[in-house]
């Protein structure tokens, strides 16, 4: 099983709500698929570098997963079909991203429990 990570850029006119439902169907597609979802994260509303479909700005989210290689295709499809997303990009993840990943998820887990603690 190898480990990925899918971003994927939401249109900024939807609500909180059908973004939340967006993702959510995502996620639910990869478990259904048999992968295991590793860590998902909200970036929030972001300008984009050029516009897309005549939008400017997007909401980013990230799915890292593993998965086999076939699931990737089904998801991508869907992705594809989707009129709510503007761009996508799944990336396979070799040792290293992945030690970096964990990494930074630890650091961040760090600094919010310091925060609490303070």
């Amino acid at each position: 099983m190898n480990q990925y990570e899918t971003v994927f850029i939401l249109t900024p006119v939807l609500s909180d709500e059908q973004m939340k439902e967006a993702v959510k169907k995502y996620e639910d597609q990869l478990t259904k698929n048999g992968a295991e979802i590793v860590h998902e994260e909200n970036w929030g509303m972001r300008k984009l570098a050029y516009p897309i479909q005549k939008k400017s700005t997007g909401f980013y989210q990230l799915i890292e997963y593993k998965a086999e290689g076939n699931v990737i295709a089904d998801v991508e499809t869907e992705l594809k079909r989707d009129e709510r997303i503007l761009r996508f990009l799944t990336v396979k993840l070799d040792k290293h991203a992945i030690a970096y990943n964990e990494k930074k998820r630890n650091k961040k887990a760090e600094a919010a429990a310091e925060e609490t603690q303070a």
